[in-house]
């Protein structure tokens, strides 16, 4: 568990940060990103997908990290509570492709690693 109760799951090469156990996506976009710090990548998609939803009532971020062959996968999300419109898939979606926060996610993540 980290700060201020967010879990940390590590399978393999899968990452997952969520508040609630079990992580559940009722909700999820996905993205491919460089090979960065996992962890740090994770909390700073999280940080600025609350900032971008936080008034969504009954939000749960998720976040879950994999490193694949040339990269990370990355499926960010999480839970609902009442029942929404579908609309949150592309806030997120944007969210994950935007790039000046995506430049400021790997900066912070510690850079491209070759």
């Amino acid at each position: 568990m980290t700060q201020k109760n967010w879990h940390i799951q590590r399978s393999g090469a899968c990452v997952t940060l969520a508040r609630h156990l079990p992580a559940r996506f009722d909700v999820s976009a996905t993205a491919r990103f460089p090979l960065v710090a996992r962890t740090r990548l994770a909390h700073q998609i999280r940080q600025d997908m609350w900032r971008a939803l936080q008034n969504l009532r009954g939000f749960s971020p998720v976040v879950q990290i994999e490193q694949i062959e040339d990269g990370l996968s990355v499926t960010a999300g999480g839970r609902l509570g009442p029942p929404i419109s579908g609309q949150v898939s592309q806030k997120i979606d944007a969210l994950l492709h935007d790039g000046a926060l995506r430049a400021r996610w790997i900066k912070c993540a510690g850079g491209v690693r070759t």
